[in-house]
This record gives structure tokens, sequence and C-alpha cells, in this order.
């Protein structure tokens, strides 16, 4: 990030279970919502109740919903490279066909292009150009 650079603490509704909170703080500090999630949870279970839904509600009231944020958008189609350290974007299922995709279109092209480089016109084409 740039100086002068401001980052702003919002919600993420969209990508959370409840009021998009733990989305938001995931967001703002580069961690995967999971892990905001489960520290959250954490803390609630092992005797912090009171301050966490405390801190919870009040952040809910107080963050405004991150703009540019759609209900509607559909998710990137491109694999994007893992820049986290946790890895985030496509669940893998959905990665994995993608990849799958794309090798089996490079695999057709591949196979188009061995057809062509081994075929007679090839050979024929060659012996003209070399007249």
């Amino acid at each position: 990030m740039s100086e002068g650079t401001s980052r702003t603490l919002y919600r993420i509704p969209q990508s959370g279970k409840i009021a998009g909170v733990c989305a938001g703080i995931a967001d703002y500090f580069n961690f995967e919502t999971w892990l905001v999630r489960v520290v959250a949870a954490s803390i609630f279970l092992l005797g912090g109740t009171g301050i966490v839904f405390i801190i919870y509600v009040l952040l809910w009231m107080i963050l405004d919903i991150k703009p540019g944020t759609d209900k509607n958008k559909r998710a990137h189609k491109e694999i994007e490279i893992k820049k986290k350290i946790w890895q985030s974007g496509e669940p893998a299922k959905m990665a994995l066909r993608d990849v799958n995709s794309q090798f089996r279109t490079l695999e057709l092209r591949l196979q188009s292009l061995e057809r062509y480089v081994t075929s007679d016109n090839y050979d024929l084409k060659n012996e003209i150009n070399n007249l």
C-alpha cells in the first residue's frame, strides 16, 4: 500500500454469515474470513461471550457496507494467483474444473496442430516452398 492511501473498515454482508463483520475485518487485514470467524468463535466460547457479542453488534451498526459489492455479481471465472498465506478464491472443485477445461482446450489445439504437421498437405507445402 502506498503512502497517503487510507483504508477503511467496511462490513461485507454478501460474504458474511450474519452481517458481514468478520468478512469486513478479514478483508481489511488481508486474512481469510474463516480464520477471523474461528478466532471470534473461540473468544466467544472461551469466556468472552459478552464482549464479542457487544463488539459484533456495535460494528454491525457502525460500519458501512463496502461500496461496489453487489449480491448479484458472479464469481470471477479466471483462476487468480493466490496472494494470501491461506488460499482464497474459488472452491477447489471449481478451480480444478476450470483448470481441466483450460487444459482440455490446449490439448485439442495441440492435437489439431499435430494432425496438420503430420499430414501430407504440410509436407507438400514444404516441398513447394523449397522450390
